[in-house]
């Protein structure tokens, strides 16, 4: 009492103090004016003598404050004592918050690894990817002498870099023969990243070009698995595609830039020259740039444009109609995932309501049973204030240990999405509990403390003293029951989102997984192989060695048959170029249709079971000293072909100042899903195919390491890939086999843009699911008791149990009525405004009417579940012994 005493007391102590205060400035000023000062001067110096009225007023302020502490510390102290007197309801309370909080943790940690964290490198928002555009395709890949031409004239970077992505290295010394990832990089990438090389140096300019030093930069994974983490990695040699390269750094893993490995980094000028000479080659090449001190995106690419502006008068053939598109580093490779996980995000915070909604009802009944605490507090002074400050710091206390509960739950839920999570989500390796993810599981313990605590304290404030004193008085329940019931509809609306979006996915990949891909998945594995050096020394000997070991393959037993391809469906891989029909080249060949080129052998039809509609396919005899031959599919034909017969009309298509054509159209085969089996389309879908053995020889160096070899076979993938490297390793001994995958796994791995979203929102929906009945559970309990006495009269005036039952399930009947009416139109806004949800969907519409409809029914169904338990209870009360109630 004697905390209570002092806090009423307060606001009189401050007045004694303010009044002491005047009297002595005023006391103090009177003497001042008699020793001769003016009035103003005597008021002044009356005021600085007694250390100035604000410094009095700070000390009223810190004793204040030291008071607010103190009552703290009682509340908090009276708090834990009353978690513990009721030890069912704060385990209760505490689960279904961990949950909720360790749920949102967990997909906040993917979140911050994956969109909000920074870039590991120095001033990551002045890097800048720098790429061509045209009018099909507004971020393209960059040309060689475009990006050089870019690093001379350009004045808003402080540096300026290339990298030519997918490109892998066939690693064949010191020790056994591997294929690495890695990247072929100018010089100056690791510099204008802002990254520290962990030994050695970059490549220098002399090195960066054709005919330079042999160099090579490692990753800090190679170092240590090739050469133990020695210092004196540094001069030793890598043989990487038959060329011995000297070490000169190692690279940490934060270099790492837009693959998901970087094992080896090549210097870029010293690749092909077919590639690198040709001003209208596009072959995968993006640049890096550092923006100056300064200088905006905007700046910068007016700059750019005016640039490119003047290339494409200057080389009208390769470059007409491009332009120079200027974009943050950080938005090219997070890309387009962050809306997916912005969404689940949102959804797991619906999860948080929910919970949150659930342990509010549990603190407005606790709260009518504590109704006569409340009542002989406020009768002994305290207010609404200090009861709410009282109730508030409980639900706080509550919510802490459910934070730390879910934190424990977070950790565990991290490493199930990690394995769940696409290999196309970029930056994986930073998603983790961080310091990031603990602030926000402490600050969302706070806000939701607050946030479920705040409803029961303002009801409990409002007590009826009379009432509640009143000996064995019951007071009134009507206000909390109106509570209870508006959160258990919000509750039931809320699971009902989320149960609606999880089943709209849901058939989403059943829609995915009945779509015909246009050839047939079962029984097709595909691989790549890492040649001999010896082997990749000339085009023919590359095509020679190709051709041996496609024949000793086609000899394992149970492989039906096999060939080779540079582009494998489903898989995304880009190959599009420029077509046109005839040989009239167009006047911008940057600006003209697109199409998907399959380079492939004879054999690759029936290796992938891809129908031939009309025509032929390709023969052995379709050398490069026969015609030019190709084949195109129904898609080509209905685009660029409609009305005419596409057999023997003739197209020409590349990028380079002598494409290949004019070819002579042969065959129409069957449309092949490559983008994806639900591609929105918006790709390039025209897809034609090219005889690998026309590509002249000095194309083969060029074109081997993106060759894959397809094998049908009605054998398990574990019982035939030995033997397949036993063929591969018959011919050379420094050979590799590797990236192998079954064309099922390919075609599962492409619906994991909607797979990823559906399990998390099916695990958000089943937890949503789970506490909406507890809450509607809770409720009707809760009402039962309330209404014992009520339940016994209608009895003993001749109500049947049946009745009863209709009358409780009906009470919970009607609440899930009303939040599916609430959820369903909630439901039909979100879906449609949510664009990156509807994006997700294919083969059924964001107001599809069965998913609806069967997700109504199985909320429905676990309402009159959880109110069965209640109504039941109700059935047992005894007339008799409720009649003498009161």
């Amino acid at each position: 009492m004697n905390i209570w005493r002092r806090w009423f007391s307060r606001k009189h102590h401050d007045e004694n103090m303010n009044e002491e205060l005047r009297f002595h400035i005023e006391q103090q000023t009177a003497a001042n004016i008699t020793s001769g000062m003016t009035p103003e001067e005597a008021r002044r110096q009356a005021v600085l003598q007694f250390g100035g009225v604000e410094a009095v007023k700070e000390g009223c302020r810190e004793q204040r404050r030291g008071f607010w502490l103190e009552s703290l510390w009682a509340d908090v102290r009276y708090g834990l004592r009353a978690l513990r007197r009721n030890p069912g309801f704060a385990a209760v309370a505490i689960l279904t918050l961990a949950l909720g909080i360790g749920a949102n943790t967990a997909i906040f940690s993917v979140v911050e690894g994956v969109v909000l964290a920074p870039l590991p490198y120095r001033e990551p928002d002045r890097l800048v990817m720098v790429l061509e555009s045209n009018l099909r395709f507004p971020e393209d890949a960059i040309s060689y002498p475009n990006f050089q031409d870019w690093q001379r004239n350009a004045r808003s970077f402080q540096q300026m870099s290339a990298i030519m992505i997918e490109q892998g290295f066939d690693l064949t010394g010191p020790g056994t023969p591997e294929h690495l990832e890695g990247s072929r990089i100018s010089s100056g990438l690791f510099s204008t990243l802002g990254v520290n090389l962990i030994l050695g140096r970059e490549f220098s300019p002399q090195e960066d070009r054709p005919g330079g030093a042999p160099v090579a930069i490692i990753s800090s994974g190679v170092w240590k698995n090739r050469f133990a983490g020695s210092p004196q990695v540094l001069g030793q040699s890598v043989t990487l595609d038959g060329v011995v390269c000297t070490i000169v750094g190692v690279a940490p893993p934060e270099a790492r830039l837009v693959s998901e490995r970087g094992d080896v980094y090549a210097p870029l000028a010293q690749g092909d020259p077919i590639v690198l000479n040709a001003r209208g080659s596009h072959a995968g090449m993006l640049s890096i740039a550092r923006l100056k001190s300064g200088v905006t995106i905007a700046q910068a690419q007016s700059e750019m444009s005016a640039i490119q502006e003047h290339l494409d008068q200057l080389y009208p053939n390769a470059d007409a109609g491009l332009g120079a598109t200027v974009l943050p580093l950080k938005q090219q490779i997070v890309g387009d995932v962050s809306g997916t996980l912005l969404l689940l995000l949102s959804a797991v915070g619906l999860v948080l309501m929910i919970a949150c909604a659930n342990v509010a009802n549990l603190l407005l009944a606790r709260s009518a049973a504590r109704s006569r605490e409340f009542a002989v507090r406020s009768a002994l002074g305290a207010g609404r204030m200090r009861i709410g400050q009282q109730l508030v710091t409980e639900s706080v206390l509550l919510s802490l240990a459910g934070g730390v509960l879910g934190l424990a739950l977070a950790k565990w839920g991290v490493n199930l999405a990690l394995a769940a999570v696409p290999r196309s989500l970029p930056r994986t390796e930073n998603i983790g509990v961080n310091a990031s993810v603990l602030l926000f599981a402490f600050g969302a313990s706070i806000a939701v403390g607050i946030l479920f605590g705040l409803a029961p304290s303002l009801k409990s404030s409002k007590v009826d003293l009379q009432a509640s004193l009143k000996e064995g008085g019951r007071g009134s329940t009507s206000g909390n029951h109106r509570a209870q019931n508006a959160l258990v509809v919000v509750q039931m609306a809320l699971t009902l989102v989320l149960l609606v979006s999880a089943g709209l996915l849901f058939r989403t990949i059943r829609h995915l997984s009945q779509t015909d891909p246009g050839f047939d998945t079962q029984h097709v594995i595909a691989f790549k192989v890492g040649l001999s050096p010896s082997a990749t020394k000339t085009g023919a000997t590359l095509r020679a060695s190709y051709l041996q070991l496609l024949d000793r393959i086609r000899t394992i037993p149970g492989v039906q048959a096999a060939d080779f391809t540079m582009l494998v469906p489903l898989s995304e891989d880009d190959n599009d170029t420029p077509v046109w029909i005839g040989s009239e080249k167009p006047a911008s060949v940057q600006n003209a249709p697109r199409m998907l080129v399959f380079p492939t052998g004879p054999e690759y039809l029936r290796t992938m079971s891809i129908p031939l509609l009309r025509g032929r396919f390709f023969t052995r005899e379709d050398t490069t000293k026969s015609r030019c031959v190709a084949v195109i599919d129904t898609v080509f034909a209905q685009t660029y072909l409609s009305g005419k017969d596409p057999l023997g009309q003739t197209m020409t298509f590349g990028w380079d100042a002598n494409p290949w054509g004019p070819c002579a159209i042969v065959g129409v085969v069957g449309h092949v899903k490559h983008w994806g089996l639900g591609s929105p389309g918006t790709n390039t879908e025209a897809q034609s195919y090219y005889p690998l053995y026309q590509s002249a020889d000095k194309l083969w160096p060029l074109v081997y390491s993106n060759v894959r070899i397809v094998v049908r076979t009605p054998l398990d993938a574990a019982t035939v890939v030995p033997a397949i490297k036993a063929a591969v390793y018959g011919g050379n001994s420094d050979q590799t086999v590797y990236d192998v995958r079954t064309m099922q796994g390919v075609a599962s791995e492409s619906m994991s843009s909607q797979r990823f979203p559906m399990i998390l929102l099916g695990v958000f929906a089943g937890l949503a699911l789970l506490l909406a009945s507890v809450g509607i559970y809770g409720v009707i309990s809760y009402s039962v008791a309330q209404r014992g006495h009520e339940i016994g009269i209608r009895m003993a005036l001749g109500a049947e149990k049946r009745d009863v039952l209709r009358m409780v399930i009906g009470q919970g009947l009607r609440l899930a009525l009303a939040g599916l009416a609430v959820g369903a139109a909630a439901t039909l806004i979100l879906t449609r405004l949510l664009s990156s949800f509807s994006h997700l969907l294919y083969g059924v519409g964001a107001g599809d009417p069965l998913t609806f409809t069967v997700v109504s029914l199985l909320l429905t169904s676990v309402a009159a579940l959880a109110c069965y338990i209640p109504a039941r209870r109700a059935m047992r009360i005894d007339p008799i012994v409720a009649l003498r109630y009161e």
